[in-house]
């Protein structure tokens, strides 16, 4: 069975400069692809390319098999929710679901069946005699994708549709978006910026900086597994940290040192890998740095470190200390002992560890 998605070798160029550049991505029937990444990377751009807003500069598109890289959006099957929501403000809820179909010429009791159906699932019912301008703006969300869900085509495009949403509502429609996908089994195209947006939506991600792909791959293999050091830093809140040290094998596995402010370097050992470089930048999660008197343990390697900063955050309490010349974060337990101005024993997982070479980037491990 084709891809229901599948985009090779795909360039986008405005004269002289480059958008996007050699852009491969693949997705099977039902898979939520997110897009991800800062502002101007592309992301927004390829996804005009996939609904044919776009005309691309070179390569191939093809959507279900068929080859869509020079048809136009009407003919491709797809079904696209703005971040504007784009909806017509003299028409009512219903009459905006409905619009579409009423212009390709679909009978009434389909549109009313549609309408009804959408309308259910959405939870959108006492709205349908409305008009957009009487409404909410998670309440607008939820009719423009209904306009989309109508039209049950083979691929669903959504351009940051979160972003003018206030940060409750966000959480609450993201969810809303998780549960739909999983309802209908739909297969999704998702631009953001929001890292968190990515990880909880997605069931594949592709990271992308500067119009090229960085990694693609599950949310867990992007947090666990960071291609590089951009996509190590991007995806994650609080960001992994990356501290510079340097590394020897000894009789006991890998030696990892980490320069200190003041006093001796930590030295830890990393029995998991071996065969790196002297020099390394070290990537570890701040919630794989924990309070040694809490959370020790098989693999967890000790180590003082005095305390800059605390930052209670409920459930959490984020430590900041200074290694190797950089602010580090550690993602504590509320119970902790931690005390700006003070030591503290931190256990470090070298078990969830990642290592990259200083020069290019690259992961080593």
């Amino acid at each position: 069975m084709a891809p229901i998605l599948e985009i090779n070798n795909l360039f986008k160029s405005y004269g002289s400069v480059e958008i996007l550049k050699d852009i491969n991505v693949s997705i099977e029937q039902g898979d939520f692809l997110v897009l991800v990444g800062p502002s101007g990377c592309g992301k927004s751009t390829l996804l005009n390319c996939i609904a044919g807003l776009e005309p691309i500069s070179g390569g191939t598109l093809s959507i279900s098999g068929r080859d869509m890289t020079h048809v136009n959006p009407k003919d491709r099957d797809i079904a696209m929710v703005f971040q504007s929501y784009a909806l017509y403000p003299t028409m009512t809820v219903a009459k905006n679901i409905t619009f579409g179909m009423k212009v390709r010429g679909v009978d009434q009791a389909t549109q009313d069946e549609k309408l009804k159906q959408v309308a259910g699932q959405l939870q959108i019912e006492p709205l349908l005699d409305r008009k957009p301008g009487q409404l909410s703006g998670g309440q607008r969300q939820r009719v423009a994708m209904g306009r989309a869900l109508v039209r049950d085509p083979k691929l669903f495009l959504f351009d940051e549709p979160l972003s003018n949403l206030d940060a409750k509502l966000r959480v609450e429609m993201r969810t809303e978006i998780k549960a739909l996908h999983q309802r209908l089994g739909a297969s999704m195209v998702y631009v953001t910026h929001d890292q968190i947006e990515a990880m909880t939506l997605a069931t594949k991600i592709v990271v992308m900086k500067g119009g090229v792909i960085q990694q693609i791959g599950t949310p867990s293999e992007i947090y666990n597994h960071p291609a590089n050091l951009f996509v190590a830093d991007f995806m994650g809140s609080p960001a992994m940290n990356l501290i510079p040290a340097t590394t020897r094998m000894n009789g006991k596995g890998l030696e990892v040192e980490i320069a200190r402010a003041n006093g001796t370097p930590i030295t830890l050992i990393d029995t998991n890998n071996k065969d790196l470089p002297e020099n390394v930048i070290l990537g570890v999660r701040p919630e794989d740095i924990a309070d040694a008197s809490l959370r020790g343990g098989e693999g967890r390697q000790e180590a003082d470190c005095m305390i800059d900063i605390v930052e209670p955050a409920g459930a959490d309490t984020y430590a900041v200390m200074q290694l190797g010349g950089k602010h580090v974060t550690a993602r504590l337990h509320a119970e902790t002992g931690a005390v700006a101005g003070q030591h503290l024993n931190l256990a470090f997982d070298l078990g969830k560890v990642s290592y990259f070479a200083p020069d290019t980037g690259e992961r080593l491990n």
